[in-house]
């Protein structure tokens, strides 16, 4: 059995949430712009993969921060700063990526 396994997968669980999210609001975006009447700009297109790749890329080294934590043996405080730094990044890069979603769905 794996050290610490409920964790690891609470862990894993967590960034595969954000992987989803931010798969959707892409997949979504791109959909409700192919829907509309209007020629999209490549570059908003540019902008929403490379938001959603930022949360994606963010997500994956808090991902790989928190496993390091979980398998030291010693016990830390939970008020880690790289983890809250991580975690301040991923919620401002979500918000880059659902701001570049109005700019490619808007009218």
């Amino acid at each position: 059995m794996i050290v610490n396994f409920e964790t690891h997968a609470s862990n894993e669980r967590t960034f595969l949430s954000w992987v989803r999210t931010a798969v959707a609001i892409v997949g979504f975006g791109l959909a409700a712009a192919r829907l509309g009447d209007r020629a999209v700009p490549a570059w908003s297109t540019y902008l929403l993969f490379g938001a959603g790749a930022a949360v994606v890329l963010i997500a994956w080294a808090r991902m790989r921060h928190v496993r390091k934590r979980i398998d030291l043996a010693e016990r830390l405080p939970d008020d880690d700063g790289p983890a809250e730094a991580f975690l301040l990044l991923l919620v401002i890069a979500l918000f880059a990526l659902l701001g570049s979603f109005a700019v490619h769905v808007a009218p």
